[in-house]
């Protein structure tokens, strides 16, 4: 079995996701060099930036995404283009800090996330959808999944919701609903639907603000938090560790591109 990190990024208007998975990859391969990462994209990559992937691989069929601004919906294509039999997917606005540990669950979802202090969040601020219907908490900001009949239901329930969303959500999650589509939302109906184990020990650190116990919250965590890198991340003072997802694109300065580059 093949393990391997896949990573879809696609860029708009505002933010280079293609440059976030290249930070990283680099911080993969900082501490583990051996660690196969493909970035999946229709954008152009610089020879630079593939020379850290081992696969580009192009997204298949019509672009979902093409004419959005936030783009989530070719995510469901995940089990169609990942070379490896077990995969692990990371949003592109992540650093990892510490070697990977691939889980050989079917399916393993984050469920459970962390402050920059390294807290648990208790905060349910971003989840009012979640508990007012009793979806599955789940984080699609980093999960595993192994080649499998129920991962294949899964990605085939995920891909039927994610595109006729709004009448999903209104069946169920008529309390609090979503005026838009999410992954977390979409993969959680799923999750419901198939009634199918998801539980790991998967955890990262989330950094929106409303979570971060900071009073009063700022609009971006990034105006109030200082950040400094040398042996490792810092934030405010707290050592990083694990998973990163630092959520605001202003955070990957050029500087913090060549600390990551250096390590490598």
């Amino acid at each position: 079995m093949s393990n391997g990190i896949c990573v879809l990024a696609q860029n708009n208007d505002t933010t280079n996701y293609v440059e976030q998975a290249y930070a990283l990859a680099l911080s993969v391969l900082s501490h583990s060099p051996n660690t196969n990462i493909s970035i999946i994209t229709n954008d152009k990559i610089s020879s630079k930036y593939k020379n850290v992937f081992d696969q580009v691989i192009s997204i298949p069929g019509v672009d979902l995404a093409e004419n959005k601004n936030w783009k989530i919906d070719n995510r469901w294509k995940l089990s169609q283009l990942t070379p490896y039999s077990n995969t692990t997917v990371f949003d592109a606005d992540m650093l990892v800090l510490d070697p990977i540990n691939f889980s050989t669950n079917e399916l393993a979802f984050t469920t459970t996330v962390n402050t920059y202090r390294n807290t648990t969040v208790t905060s349910r601020y971003y989840r009012k959808t979640f508990d007012d219907n009793n979806l599955p908490n789940i984080y699609t900001g980093m999960y595993q999944f192994k080649k499998s009949s129920n991962t294949t239901a899964f990605f085939n329930l995920l891909e039927v919701i994610m595109n006729n969303w709004e009448v999903f959500y209104k069946t169920y999650t008529p309390l609090s609903m979503q005026a838009w589509n999410s992954v977390d939302v979409s993969a959680a109906i799923a999750l419901k639907i198939l009634d199918i184990d998801y539980t790991s020990n998967l955890i990262f650190t989330h950094m929106k603000p409303h979570v971060q116990n900071i009073e009063p919250v700022p609009s971006k965590w990034t105006n109030d938090l200082s950040v400094d890198f040398g042996d490792n991340i810092y934030i405010n003072g707290f050592k990083q560790s694990g998973v990163l997802h630092y959520v605001e694109d202003e955070f990957l300065t050029l500087e913090m591109l060549k600390w990551l580059e250096e390590r490598v």
